[in-house]
């Protein structure tokens, strides 16, 4: 093993020559020192379904130096549409322990783990060992906790979710700092130039400067509990998407029912749906009218859309690959079980690519802290844009 820059044998100090060459195209993108930090990052990923396996291609990949798995679900008949990890024939063995396989052999220089416990189960310390934390398929009460161990801890917490054409994530990176670049504004002096245009700020394309800022970001309680009955939150109101709204629903239906909305319990869900539309809206102290009744339909859990090519990387072999089939416009479609002949070539079908659904992002400064959400769902006011 050969040292790129300096550094041990592949130690924490450097780059062997190996990676240098597996992680050449990102280390060209971000640099070396950030393929650095990177490599020794380790990370805790909470909820192996749909989601939590693109997560854990997408970090094993980048390589960092190690990922725990962490799930006490068995495999249910939804996940072995949707979760590429898991190999045919694992319904009822533990979710993480079933993506364990899949998952190593993505990059054998990541040392991937599994916990089959409950995360309700883990004491403080546990999450200590972390650099980072992504939590998915959990209740609100249990992000909201992690969320405060993490931040009392200076450790990084991430969470998101899907739920049907929906999804969010949140980030807690307490008190970012970070150099960015800017190009340096010039002014026209008096007397040289004359006109109109002589006022007019110029930028100068050829010289940049190099400006420091820092972030502090708000913890997950706060950002959830914000108190839209005073003034500057109202202001805020007008700028928020109701996809925030909708989140506190979804969650709140998560909690009270220990699950996510059913496509096989469709009638019995969208009623109790609106039944927490209007107590969180009332509590919240805002109009139930910020989300009409037709929020209910995308939002059952059996829609995962996911990649063909996230696919057909991790069931190389097996003769089969996952695909996201739609049905007739406006109806959600249902991950099915094709050929591998059949999904050549590779078609990406995420939501945020349809032209029913638009992304949305809400960043918004209330009680001085930024709240800062990524939220996407499906686009109310037809098929052009936001």
């Amino acid at each position: 093993m050969v040292e790129k820059e300096g550094g041990g044998g592949g130690g924490s100090g450097g780059i062997s020559e190996e990676e240098a060459a597996q992680y050449d195209r990102q280390i060209r993108l971000w640099g070396l020192e950030a393929q650095r930090r990177l490599r020794a990052s380790r990370v805790l990923l909470v909820g192996m379904k749909g989601l939590g396996a693109e997560v854990a291609k997408n970090l094993i990949l980048a390589g960092i130096k190690g990922l725990t798995m962490l799930d006490h679900q068995q495999v249910s008949q939804e996940d072995t549409r949707a979760q590429f990890l898991i190999p045919v024939g694992s319904l009822g063995r533990n979710r993480a322990e079933a993506s364990l396989e899949r998952a190593q052999n993505l990059n054998p220089m990541v040392d991937v783990k599994v916990d089959p416990e409950n995360i309700e189960n883990k004491a403080e310390n546990f999450f200590t060992q972390f650099d980072a934390v992504c939590l998915t398929c959990c209740s609100r009460c249990i992000l909201v906790k992690v969320d405060q161990i993490c931040h009392k801890h200076g450790i990084r917490f991430f969470t998101g979710d899907v739920f049907g054409y929906y999804g969010y994530m949140f980030a807690n990176l307490g008190a970012h700092e970070f150099v960015e670049e800017k190009t340096k504004v010039t002014k026209a002096s008096q007397g040289v130039e004359d006109g109109p245009d002589t006022k007019k700020v110029k930028l100068d394309s050829t010289e940049t400067t190099m400006v420091k800022k820092r972030v502090v970001f708000c913890q997950l309680k706060e950002a959830l509990a914000v108190d839209w009955s005073s003034e500057k939150a109202k202001a805020a109101l007008k700028r928020t998407t109701p996809d925030y709204f909708l989140l506190q629903v979804l969650l709140k239906f998560r909690t009270d029912k220990g699950r996510d909305p059913l496509p096989e319990s469709y009638a019995e869900d969208s009623e109790l749906l609106l039944q927490i539309r209007n107590e969180v809206l009332d509590s919240l102290g805002v109009g139930a009218d910020l989300l009409p009744d037709d929020f209910i339909r995308p939002c059952p859990s059996g829609i995962h859309p996911t990649t063909t090519s996230s696919s057909s990387m991790a069931s190389k072999g097996t003769g089969s690959s996952s695909a996201w089939v739609p049905t007739e416009p406006g109806v959600a479609g249902l991950p099915v079980r094709l050929p591998a002949a059949a999904v050549q070539p590779p078609v990406l079908l995420e939501p945020l690519q349809r032209p029913t659904s638009c992304s949305l992002a809400l960043e918004c400064r209330l009680h001085h802290l930024p709240l800062q959400l990524q939220l996407w769902g499906q686009h109310r006011h037809g098929p052009h844009g936001c």
